[in-house]
C-alpha cells in the first residue's frame, strides 16, 4: 500500500514538474523536442541523483510510466499555451506542487533504504529542487535554488516538520501532511509577501 502511494505522489510530481519545466521552455521559444527535454530534465533530474546517491536504480527506469507522464505535461501545456504562458501564477502553482511531493519521496524512499532521517531530509531537498536548477541552467536563468527566494529554505523546513512529526508518534501520512503543508505555506509566502533569507553583503 506504502509502496503504491509513494509511485503514485511520485507521478504526479512528475507531472507537475514537467508542466513547470515545458511552460518556461515554452516563453523561451524552444521547439517541441527541446520543451519535452526540458520537461523530462525537471521531472525526473531531482530523483536521478537521489536515486544515484541511493546507490538505486534510477527511479524512471523501472517503469515507462514517469516518461509517458511528461509527455501528457506537454500536452497539457500545447492545449492550454496561451493560459499558462500569460500568467505567473501557474508556474507557482505547478512548481510548489511538484516541489512538495519530490521532497515527501525523497524522505520516504531514504527512509525505505534504512537511512537515518538526516539524510533523508537532504536527499528530500535534493529530489524536490535539484530538476529545477538543472531546468534553470539549461533554459539560462538563475536558478531558484540559487535565490534570496524562499525555496531550498522551505524544502528543509518541510523536511524538518516531518521529523519532529514522526519523533512525536504521528502516523506517516500526518508527517507527509505537515511536511506538505510547511512547504506549500513558505513558497506562498515567498511569493505573496516578499519572504526571503537575508543576502549575503559584499566584504
Amino acid at each position: 500500500m506504502e509502496a503504491t502511494l509513494l509511485f503514485i505522489i511520485e507521478v504526479i510530481g512528475t507531472l507537475a514538474f514537467a508542466v513547470s519545466g515545458i511552460r518556461l521552455a515554452a516563453r523561451k521559444h524552444f521547439d517541441w523536442f527541446g520543451a519535452y527535454t526540458i520537461g523530462v530534465v525537471t521531472a525526473i533530474g531531482g530523483g536521478t541523483i537521489r536515486d544515484l546517491l541511493l546507490d538505486a536504480p534510477p527511479f524512471w527506469m523501472l517503469s515507462w510510466m514517469y516518461l509517458a507522464v511528461t509527455g501528457l505535461g506537454f500536452i497539457i501545456v500545447m492545449t492550454f499555451k496561451k493560459v499558462l504562458t500569460s500568467d505567473s501564477r501557474s508556474l507557482f502553482m505547478f512548481d510548489a506542487i511538484g516541489l512538495t511531493l519530490f521532497v515527501i519521496t525523497g524522505i520516504q524512499k531514504s527512509l525505505a533504504y534504512d537511512y537515518p532521517m538526516w539524510v533523508a531530509i537532504i536527499m528530500g531537498v535534493i529530489t524536490g529542487s535539484f530538476g529545477g536548477v538543472l531546468r534553470d541552467v539549461l533554459i539560462n536563468e538563475e536558478p531558484l535554488f540559487f535565490r534570496k527566494d524562499i525555496y531550498a529554505t522551505a524544502c528543509l523546513a518541510g523536511g524538518g516538520m516531518y521529523w519532529i512529526a514522526g519523533a512525536l508518534g504521528s502516523p506517516g501520512w500526518v508527517c507527509q501532511l505537515v511536511c506538505a503543508v510547511t512547504i506549500l505555506v513558505l513558497r506562498w509566502g515567498a511569493l505573496r509577501y516578499g519572504w526571503h533569507l537575508p543576502e549575503m553583503k559584499e566584504v
